[in-house]
């Protein structure tokens, strides 16, 4: 065995000694792993309580709005207050640029208080057999460094003619440009209606389960299942309408809107991706 002199050891009686150590446990020493110390283990205090802070404020607001069936009805005193908490959430957000990334995806809408879009939840209200069901926007910007596409997605459907709650799809389609931080752009192309799903009772009606379906009532149950109008809402004798969005505050699971110029707030959740 190969030994290693270490440096001399002096006793009290006044003699030398040097104590042999064998060389493979120096070897065996000097090649132990450096220890890593994450940093990722130690989190600040401050952070801790900020982020609890801002999940108290966006549970407050999602809370303040539950009750006012997504805007139609609030009371002047539940205005104040959802305006109160959105600004409250907002605070936390502002001036950090909008990440694209981030924004692409479904968001299903808690809360409004756009006339154009509480229209829809009125008819339902005054038109027994109409049903809105959920109300997405759908942005498509991946990758992208200046906008993309947003689709608003309602869903709807006519009691005992369609499936309940999302017999069918209204689908408003637009392209967006960022202009700042925060402002996008809207320029509206298209209005569709698609997906729709009839009733078992139409289902019924138009071939009956009793019968041999014939081949006229299986085309029409194909059609009606494939169905889709489209409208354009540009063109080259017409400028697209559009309009400016303000994305207030954004997060993985929250994001706010004001559209400008007085027409309204959204608040919106992070949904599923739509089928």
């Amino acid at each position: 065995m190969e030994l290693l002199l270490v440096p001399t050891v002096k006793p009290l009686n006044g003699c030398s000694l040097q104590l042999p150590v064998p060389k493979s446990a120096t070897r065996r020493r000097s090649k132990l792993p450096p220890v890593r110390v994450s940093t990722t283990a130690f989190i600040s205090p401050a952070n801790v309580n900020n982020g609890m802070a801002l999940e108290k404020k966006k549970h407050e607001l999602l809370r303040a709005v539950q009750d006012t069936q997504r805007g139609l009805v609030t009371t002047p005193e539940q205005r104040s207050a959802i305006e109160e908490a959105l600004v409250s959430v907002e605070a936390l957000d502002a001036g950090s640029p909008l990440d694209l990334d981030k924004l692409d995806g479904t968001w299903r809408l808690n809360y409004t208080s756009a006339p154009d879009v509480l229209v829809l939840f009125e008819a339902s209200v005054r038109l027994p057999l109409l049903q809105v069901g959920q109300v997405f926007q759908k942005f498509e910007c991946s990758g992208q460094s200046d906008g993309g596409i947003i689709r608003n997605v309602v869903r709807w459907s006519i009691q005992n003619l369609l499936e309940e709650q999302e017999g069918a799809t209204l689908l408003v389609s637009a392209k967006f440009s960022l202009l700042s931080k925060r402002n996008i752009y809207l320029q509206f192309e298209e209005v569709a209606l698609e997906n729709i799903k009839i009733s078992e009772e139409l289902q019924a009606l138009i071939a009956p389960a009793i019968l041999p379906r014939s081949f006229i009532s299986l085309q029409i149950l194909q059609f009606l299942r494939t169905f889709r109008a489209q409208v354009p809402v540009s063109g080259p004798e017409r400028k697209s309408p559009g309009g400016l969005y303000y994305l207030s505050y954004m997060d993985r699971n929250m994001l706010l809107g004001r559209s400008v110029g007085g027409g309204g707030v959204f608040i919106f959740t992070r949904a599923q991706p739509l089928t």
